[in-house]
Parts: structure tokens; sequence; C-alpha cells
């Protein structure tokens, strides 16, 4: 279900529960800004999600809250998170979902990347 980007941050969201270690994940990347795992349901032959270890719910509110090393960090975070999986030279797509016109289902921002097949146009004509 659609979430409302503008709601207060819920810390009992399935990302901040994985953030914490309740929630097992097959993460293909960690550091103090971000983490990366793969998807559970996932979209693509290559679907890994991207999340910072703050407690933002859209990139409005992390872009508006988050400090330059931390906003830094998780933009770099997603680049080597590419680079490490090898989808620089087929290509992929960066997704993050915000709010409920965008169907954002869980309420922290995280920044999908699909590849591993050529993906098609984005949104329907």
């Amino acid at each position: 279900m659609p979430i409302d980007a503008t709601q207060p941050y819920d810390d009992q969201n399935i990302f901040a529960k994985i953030l914490r270690g309740e929630i097992p994940s097959m993460r293909v990347y960690e550091d103090d800004f971000a983490i990366a795992f793969h998807d559970i349901n996932p979209q693509a032959p290559t679907h890994i999600l991207v999340i910072p270890r703050g407690a933002y719910v859209s990139w409005d509110d992390f872009s508006a809250r988050a400090g330059d090393a931390e906003i830094a960090g998780f933009v770099r975070a997603v680049g080597t998170v590419a680079r490490a999986a090898g989808l620089v030279a087929p290509g992929y797509r960066l997704l993050a979902n915000t709010g409920l016109d965008a169907h954002q289902e869980v309420p922290h921002l995280h920044v999908h990347l699909f590849a591993g097949h050529a993906l098609g146009p984005m949104l329907a004509r």
C-alpha cells in the first residue's frame, strides 16, 4: 500500500528493522552511510535496494535534513554498488518513489537499481 511521504518517520518500517538486524537481508554492501541488499521480490534479473542508515522518509526529507557528508556518502554508495555489481557497461536504472502518487510502499528513503536486461521505456505513453 502506498504511503504518504509527508508523515513522520516510522521506526517500525521493514527497512528500519533490516538496519537494526531484526530482519535478515542479502546484503551486498554496507558502510557508515548506507546499506544495499537484494530485493526479496525482484522486478528485474538484478534488483538491489540501497538505503541510507539515517531515518529519512523520502528523497525530499533526506535532502532537507541530512548533512553534507551523509548525502555524499549515500550518493557514492549507490555508484559503488552499481560498479561492484557490474552494471555500468550494460546499463541500469535508478528509481526512488516518493509518496502516494509514485506508490512508495516503505516509508524509508530507498533507491532501486534495476538491471540484467533491456528495461524498456520508463512510463507508458
